[in-house]
């Protein structure tokens, strides 16, 4: 059975509270598994998760400020002491390409997993293609070079059991159908868009420290699920654009305006520790959809795939 669905291992921002640990997410995509922005603590996070090693694929850095990276060397050496069977993908930007040399080799230990280093450059890039995804990177604003990623599910088709049986289909014929896109039934040809309509794709974007930018927009578009910092509250966005952060309002008017499905904000300042007030004002900027305030532990499904076109 397939699972899609964001694991939070923490939503601090800066710095760890007593309820909030360093950022840390991992997305399980059917049998993949991408970790995102391993702060510290992100190893004993895992544990307490259920989250095991042997459950990552990739790991995606947005940047190299400590709150994103300080996990990385527990959790590199772990992936390594736990002897993962399968080869892992970090992608991170090529401007921090030394920081994330010291941090893989913080301490001594002994390497038995083959880690591929694949770092992002320029405006962003396509950074991997799979039979399950594509997984792309978009730059952001941020007083240090960051990333934003992308999934995207390739498309695929619904069958429509009305047209089937209109046209005779039935048993291993649909499967034929589904393989070979035509089949010949009672001396005329079936084509398979004739009895099925396109099944968007799911989306998902990961978006952390940024200003408002062209990416953030590009990053979020038709998402069915968009997870996006929300540092600051409205009050305070002279402060949040100072520092190269959003606000909930702008996460949710970025959510609205891109049509997402699903908004989870996270990413939240020790400032503030009520979490209601950054529900409140995402509403407030006209987000409609399913919104969810990030708490740690937290485990959020990948809304369902979407029909024709959305």
């Amino acid at each position: 059975m397939s699972v899609r669905e964001l694991v939070v291992l923490g939503t601090a921002s800066q710095v760890p509270t007593r309820h909030r640990n360093h950022n840390g997410y991992v997305l399980r995509w059917d049998g993949q598994g991408i970790l995102f922005d391993p702060g510290e603590g992100t190893q004993r996070q895992m544990l307490r998760a259920g989250v095991a090693a042997h459950d990552l694929h990739r790991i995606c850095v947005t940047h190299f400020h400590g709150d994103h990276s300080l996990g990385l060397a527990g959790v590199i050496q772990r992936i390594n002491l736990d002897r993962v069977p399968h080869p892992i993908t970090a992608h991170y930007p090529a401007s921090g390409q030394r920081f994330f040399e010291r941090l893989r080799y913080a301490t001594a230990y002994r390497e038995t997993v083959d880690i591929a280093q694949e770092p992002v450059r320029g405006p962003g890039a396509t950074l991997a293609v799979t039979p399950g995804y594509t997984l792309a990177a978009r730059r952001l604003s941020h007083p240090v070079e960051s990333y934003g990623y992308r999934l995207v599910e390739p498309d695929g088709r619904r069958m429509l059991p009305d047209r089937l049986a209109a046209h005779g289909l039935a048993g291993p014929l649909i499967g034929r159908l589904q393989r070979e896109g035509a089949v010949r039934v009672a001396g005329r040809t079936v084509a398979l868009e004739e009895v099925s309509e396109v099944r968007r794709g799911q989306r998902f974007a990961f978006v952390m420290d940024t200003r408002l930018c062209d990416g953030v927009y590009a990053l979020a578009e038709g998402c069915d699920q968009l997870v996006i910092e929300s540092t600051f509250l409205d009050e305070d966005e002279a402060l949040a654009r100072e520092h190269g952060h959003l606000t909930a309002g702008q996460a949710a008017r970025v959510a609205a305006e891109a049509g997402v499905r699903q908004l989870v904000l996270t990413h939240f300042s020790q400032r503030y520790g009520d979490p209601v007030e950054f529900e409140r004002q995402a509403r407030a900027a006209g987000f409609a959809g399913e919104l969810v305030v990030a708490s740690d532990l937290m485990r959020v499904a990948v809304p369902s795939r979407a029909g024709v076109g959305g």
